[in-house]
């Protein structure tokens, strides 16, 4: 490096530093410090008539979808998420009820805020739910009958962070994981919950050090089994005794492994999970408690990711990730021995069964199904819609399915990815947007995705990138990101349009970036890092500096980030976070970018977003801001995702178009 360069990377780092100095007070004070011209207001907008060859954004936000289901007892009722009224409230459907093929469901919350998960009692007298306050992650805890005419607070929100458990399994417990105690470490705590509805008071059962969190109860009740966090994709696997207080490690190997999804026997003995524990693939196990054995169930090269099993103990069900999309197995475990394969709609699944039968709730998400629970009864092989969300007046059929791609990077690792290809794309190569996934512990599935499929009618091709660092691909994979490898994700931006320039499937002359979360620091990382690549970018809830992102970040986060970031306190990762971060090197960015973020962001303060575009605007960069005074890590009322995606696809439309177009 000659000695004016090196001049140059200390001055910017240091301002960088001031700039972390000076903002730590306005963080920790919650205080705006954008332009209130960046608060954005709606615009009335036109969603055209329903047939359209060219659809409006609109119809492609307003497509609904079902999440989060949860069975009664008897199985007669499925309660589910869904945001139809623009806010996510929670809703049933009696499985007896509706027209042929169809029930109607009804809605049974009606809060002003969102909510954020729900589980039905296993006694079938109440269905728990939690919502937080504009985005800001601090869930209150509540109850709803199952005719939605009674409801019952049993914690009101407060500064504390909870992370909900599970219904005891005979209906008059919860367990979750809350920061109450000291606003950082999680602590285990069970509170009693009468036939009525009313609670008592919580119970601390287990104080925690780090990210605790409640997987399971033992059949019995008598114990939990919790996780303690040590990265973002592991753990370790404790089982607290509720009686005696005493707690047994049941999985700590040296080698940090993943513990996930436990499905106890009903006799207590033993239960199932996936674990990648001495393998590179999480794999199906049983692990027996008397005999501290675990024995592997079977070997796949697939990934397993939900497992389930039946309250008789009969049937056991998983799903493994076979390049994205879920491939469900159900294996009678104690009658024929034979495996079923329901034929549900390709996707990514998500399983649960009731509480008291062998029925199983599959959700599917898959590029032509938004979001939908089926019901699968197991003893009976018969297989039941239970939901169909409405799709805005669009045909589900004409959306785009990915293909599932793979492509050797800079350094001819192979690197994967899920590319939508837009009609006619063979005759002339089309604009592209590089789509970057959060995590970046998670993994580019193929769902439905509301900007893929409306870009993909306007003739622009997208590649939802698996960069190194991603889930989906086993542990070596997730791990080639970690610490100092932190950049090779950001070249492997460069290698696939290196990759769909040479493979005539894009013209990558006329490139953008898109990413929300940690995907939105990879979007401000491409255009400082990567600057003469990208025509624009988009990124949403993202990280411009990681010494601030890193110290503002949620307890649950901080509790994993060393693993996956470093220490902000060791001076030599000090100095690396302070290199790689998109505001050191923001005198590079040269193309124009839109930023959004939600004032209420707990997880990446929103202060990130304020402080890079108060940075490129004094260097007369071109940078358009969305600031929303009533979102948090995302956003999730429907009117102001409307508003948002308006000007995203606006902006990224005018980016791309060809050269001849854009001068007029």
């Amino acid at each position: 490096m000659q000695p004016a360069q090196a001049e140059l990377r200390r001055a910017i780092r240091a301002t960088a530093l001031v700039l972390f100095v000076a903002l730590r007070p306005l963080m920790a004070q919650n205080v705006d410090t954008a332009n209130s011209d960046d608060v954005p207001r709606p615009l009335p907008g036109d969603i055209g008539l329903a047939g359209s060859a060219a659809p409006d954004i609109g119809r492609f936000l307003a497509v609904r979808s079902a999440t989060d289901p949860s069975l009664s007892r008897d199985a007669e009722q499925l309660s589910f998420i869904t945001s139809t009224t623009g806010q996510p409230q929670v809703w049933a459907v009696s499985m007896a009820s509706g027209y042929a093929g169809v029930p109607a469901p009804r809605q049974l919350t009606f809060g002003e805020h969102g909510i954020t998960t729900q589980a039905w009692s296993p006694t079938g007298g109440w269905i728990f739910y939690a919502a937080d306050r504009g985005g800001d992650e601090r869930e209150g805890y509540y109850l709803v009958s199952p005719d939605g005419t009674e409801e019952r607070e049993l914690l009101p929100p407060n500064d504390a962070y909870r992370q909900f458990g599970a219904w005891s399994p005979d209906g008059n417990r919860i367990a979750y994981a809350s920061t109450e105690r000291n606003g950082v470490d999680f602590d285990v705590y069970v509170l009693n919950i009468a036939a009525d509805g009313t609670a008592g008071t919580p119970r601390r059962v287990l104080e925690g050090s780090g990210a605790v969190t409640v997987s399971a109860w033992r059949p019995d009740g008598g114990a939990l089994v919790l996780s303690q966090a040590r990265g973002e994709t592991t753990n370790d696997l404790l089982q607290l005794d509720l009686t005696t207080g005493r707690v047994d490690t049941l999985f700590a190997p040296d080698s940090a492994s993943s513990f996930r999804n436990i499905a106890w026997t009903p006799d207590g003995r033993g239960f199932y999970l996936a674990t990648d524990d001495g393998r590179d693939v999480p794999g199906l196990a049983y692990y027996d408690t008397a005999a501290h054995a675990l024995t592997w169930i079977g070997v796949s090269r697939y990934e397993v990711s939900d497992v389930a099993l039946s309250p008789d103990g009969r049937w056991l069900a998983w799903t493994e990730n076979v390049d994205g999309y879920s491939a469900l197995h159900i294996l009678d475990l104690k009658g024929t021995g034979s495996e079923e394969r329901p034929q549900v709609p390709a996707g990514v699944y998500q399983i649960v069964w009731a509480p008291h039968d062998p029925v199983l709730a599959i959700r599917v998400a898959g590029p032509r199904i938004p979001g939908d629970v089926f019901v699968y009864d197991a003893p009976s092989h018969r297989l039941t819609r239970a939901t169909l969300s409405a799709a805005a007046g669009l045909d589900p059929e004409q959306f785009t399915a990915p293909r599932v791609v793979a492509f050797p990077s800079w350094d001819r690792d192979a690197i994967h990815g899920l590319l939508y290809l837009p009609s006619g794309a063979g005759k002339r190569r089309p604009a592209v947007l590089l789509a970057l996934h959060g995590g970046p512990s998670k993994q580019a599935r193929p769902t439905y995705r509301p900007l893929f499929q409306y870009l993909l009618t306007r003739g622009i091709a997208v590649l939802d990138l698996n960069y190194r660092g991603s889930t989906g691909y086993g542990r070596r994979y997730t791990q080639l990101d970690d610490g100092r490898q932190r950049m090779n994700a950001v070249r492997d931006m460069a290698g696939a349009l290196d990759w769909l320039g040479h493979a005539r499937l894009a013209d990558t002359s006329r490139a953008a970036v898109f990413g929300a979360s940690y995907g939105g620091f990879m979007a401000f990382a491409a255009l400082s890092m990567l600057p003469d690549r990208f025509k624009a970018g988009v990124g949403m809830v993202g990280v411009s500096n990681w010494i601030t992102a890193l110290a503002g970040a949620s307890p649950l986060l901080k509790a994993t980030d060393r693993v996956e970031y470093g220490d902000v306190n060791d001076p030599a990762d000090r100095e690396f976070l302070i290199d790689i971060s998109p505001i050191t090197h923001v005198d590079s960015i040269r193309a124009p970018l839109m930023v959004i973020h939600g004032a209420n962001d707990p997880r990446d303060p929103v202060a990130e977003s304020d402080q890079l575009v108060a940075a490129i605007r004094a260097h007369d960069g071109r940078v358009e801001y969305l600031r929303f005074l009533d979102e948090g890590h995302g956003i999730r009322s429907l009117s102001n995702r409307i508003t948002a995606y308006r000007a995203i696809t606006t902006f990224l439309e005018r980016a791309l178009a060809p050269a001849a177009t854009r001068s007029r």
